[in-house]
């Protein structure tokens, strides 16, 4: 019984057909396009590509406008999601929707104790035929990666995922594959439940640019949930409204979305005064820093905009930090959490003069 299943309307290949077990993995949106200025037609190229995303996640998604949107934007941003809650709230679901809005390939893993990591990278088989190692792609290799209970597999299987996370691409038995582009992964943790668990290392969780929690629905939408989802699952009824070209042309758009120099400051300043916050024991990384000015860009972008302002900053900069800090010993007897600390530290920050 295989612990990864595939997902995918359409797998590896052209004309729908499936490629043999040898096969390369190859890319499956259209040539790669160049880079576009962010142009007011692009922005608003953009803002409507969002709008039909948002739109269709959410006649999934009940009431979680703000998950979503957060969910879209880390996916502009060339980034990572964590999605962490308690069972039954959706983290699954969410993955699957945007999986399902973009027409790309999708390939879901179930983590488990014994998922090894050539389930995820793929493996080199010896083929009797021509006597010699083909590399067969493991699940990794899709547009979507969905990443279920990520922390109920081992260390060395979660190992797996950092080459791809970090550097777009796979090492197995010394030669080097590119991944798909556009690529995410989004992975599902229940915070709650720790037997038979593997928390995520510090160097695990800092390769996911954000980390979301879905919360229990509101009552109304709770009662338009058993609605929708009383006959049928409404994913079923879902069809993509864009595909990989377009989402690998709007990601071009977001990278030319300008920040100034004081925002570039700003961003510095609310990482370096992580580090030096009495109430954490470890602040955020440089990597983090990146990670925080490449979703205000896609923040800008999806608001229409071709720069970038604090508010951008301050509007994504929970997500993206929060899951990186530790608190001291102090902070967690005061029963407070990354999140508060955070608030304070940006509310302290101060904001450059701003000129674009």
């Amino acid at each position: 019984m295989t612990n990864v299943t595939d997902e995918a309307d359409r797998e590896l290949g052209e004309g729908g057909r499936r490629p043999g077990p040898g096969a390369a993995p190859r890319a499956t949106a259209t040539r790669s396009p160049q880079p576009t200025a962010s142009t007011p037609e692009a922005l608003a190229e953009v803002r409507a590509v969002v709008r039909q995303i948002t739109d269709a996640m959410t006649s999934v998604i009940e009431g979680k406008t703000d998950v979503v949107r957060t969910a879209i934007t880390v996916l502009l941003a060339e980034g990572h999601l964590l999605i962490e809650d308690v069972p039954g709230v959706g983290k699954t679901m969410l993955a699957k929707s945007l999986a399902k809005s973009i027409d790309c390939t999708v390939r879901r893993i179930q983590f488990t104790p014994d998922l090894l990591p050539s389930d995820i990278t793929g493996v080199s088989v010896f083929n009797q035929d021509v006597r010699d190692f083909e590399f067969r792609p493991g699940a990794i290799f899709a547009n979507v990666v969905v990443g279920d209970e990520i922390n109920r597999a081992s260390p060395k299987t979660q190992s797996a995922l950092l080459e791809s996370m970090e550097e777009s691409q796979v090492t197995v038995d010394g030669r080097t594959y590119e991944l798909h582009k556009p690529f995410i992964v989004m992975a599902t943790q229940n915070p709650i439940e720790m037997e038979g668990t593997y928390p995520l290392p510090e160097a695990q969780r800092d390769r996911f640019m954000a980390r979301i929690s879905m919360g229990y629905p509101a009552p109304s939408a709770e009662v338009a949930m058993l609605d929708t989802h009383g006959g049928a699952s409404p994913l079923t009824a879902l069809r993509p409204t864009t595909d990989g070209a377009t989402v690998a042309r709007l990601i071009e758009v977001v990278r030319d979305v300008y920040a100034s120099p004081a925002i570039r400051q700003y961003v510095v300043d609310i990482n370096t005064a992580t580090r030096s916050s009495s109430a954490l024991r470890l602040g955020a990384s440089p990597r983090a820093t990146l990670h925080l000015l490449r979703a205000s860009r896609a923040v800008a972008a999806i608001e229409g905009r071709d720069h970038v302002l604090p508010d951008d900053v301050q509007s994504i900069v929970l997500p993206v930090l929060a899951h990186r800090l530790i608190l001291s010993g102090e902070a967690q007897l005061a029963r407070r959490t990354a999140e508060d600390v955070l608030s304070e530290i940006v509310r302290r920050v101060p904001v450059s003069p701003f000129n674009r």
